[in-house]
């Protein structure tokens, strides 16, 4: 009987700190933002992860009634900084920007992740849509997909040399990618952001630029130091109208997008995610926010939450599978 009451006692006693952890959650919730929320951004200043995180963090002020801050923490392929997401406190202050590259491709490239990207993060918004361009210098002799597949043939002795933003990212990928499906090996060159790959293949270090169109559209445009070569998506870019796709440049099927979205880590309250997702979804449905993206070779995200969720586990699919066929490593 004695044990009987202690655990009746035991259960009351869970059940009320259940009910005052409910309470004080909704209490939290309901006063949420209350200071300023920061977005990681897991990669260096000035690629496209960058710009569509202070793209996102200036959206989301308007709906949150609160200053939304970025804090660059790269490394990794983007590990580093979304594996401090996932380890923050989950009240709804610190956001990441995952891409395709620490949401779906790190996870088949990487043996030893500190955290699970379905797991540990909460999908909240996509953010942005854009694809991949190749670029050569302003000098380079090689102005068509033809061109460099012809030259990476028949460079056996020296490799033809291709820049990155990173190890992981889907830039390396498009890459690896290009090789696979063109008959040809190339050498990755992996750099800290575009900041950095795009000055070395300008000045002819590196033979060709795999980057986010968005990082290097300003340049491309300019032809001052870099040219064009391809789109990776399926059809032509309105920003870059003249520049043709891979895939019409002599490799049928090719299609790469790279795509970019917010995050919150697991556990935050239910009220706050559906308050940022709301937030989300209105600056993201902004004409100033399609205007600016569209300039920039982007496109709004319009998948938010479960949805986010599902388009996710549909992406884990096809770049594992890749990944797997073509035995590709960040070593």
């Amino acid at each position: 009987m004695t044990q009987s009451l202690h655990g009746r006692a035991g259960r009351r006693a869970l059940a009320a700190a259940a009910l005052s952890a409910l309470v004080w959650s909704a209490a939290h919730a309901a006063g949420y933002p209350e200071h300023p929320i920061t977005v990681v951004v897991p990669y260096p200043p000035g690629g496209g992860a960058d710009i569509f995180g202070r793209a996102i963090a200036n959206a989301l002020q308007p709906g949150l009634k609160q200053t939304v801050l970025v804090e660059n923490k790269p490394g990794a392929g983007g590990n580093i900084g979304m594996a401090y997401v996932a380890r923050a406190k989950a009240d709804g202050y610190t956001l990441g920007l995952g891409t395709i590259g620490t949401q779906t491709i790190n996870p088949f490239l990487y043996a030893n992740m500190t955290f699970d990207p379905e797991r540990d993060l909460v999908p909240i918004a996509l953010v942005s849509t854009t694809p991949n361009v190749i670029a050569v210098s302003a000098k380079s002799p090689y102005k068509t997909v033809a061109d460099v597949i012809q030259a990476a043939r028949q460079s056996k002795d020296k490799k033809l040399t291709y820049a990155s933003p990173g190890i992981g990212s889907s830039v390396h990928l498009t890459g690896a990618y290009f090789e696979a499906m063109a008959g040809v090996t190339m050498l990755h060159v992996p750099f800290k952001g575009t900041s950095a790959s795009l000055p070395a293949v300008a000045g002819g270090q590196v033979d060709l630029l795999f980057d986010n169109l968005p990082g290097a559209l300003a340049q491309i445009k300019d032809g001052n130091l870099v040219r064009g070569v391809a789109v990776t998506s399926a059809t032509r870019d309105p920003s870059l109208p003249d520049l043709p796709t891979v895939a019409e440049s002599g490799l049928p099927g090719f299609d790469v997008t790279a795509w970019f979205a917010l995050y919150a880590p697991r556990g935050t309250p239910e009220p706050v995610v559906r308050q940022l997702i709301e937030a989300a979804r209105a600056g993201l449905a902004t004409p100033a926010i399609a205007a600016n993206f569209a300039a920039m070779g982007a496109r709004p995200g319009t998948r938010f939450g479960p949805d986010l969720a599902a388009f996710e586990r549909d992406e884990r699919k096809k770049w594992g599978g890749l990944i797997k066929d073509k035995g590709i490593t960040a070593q």
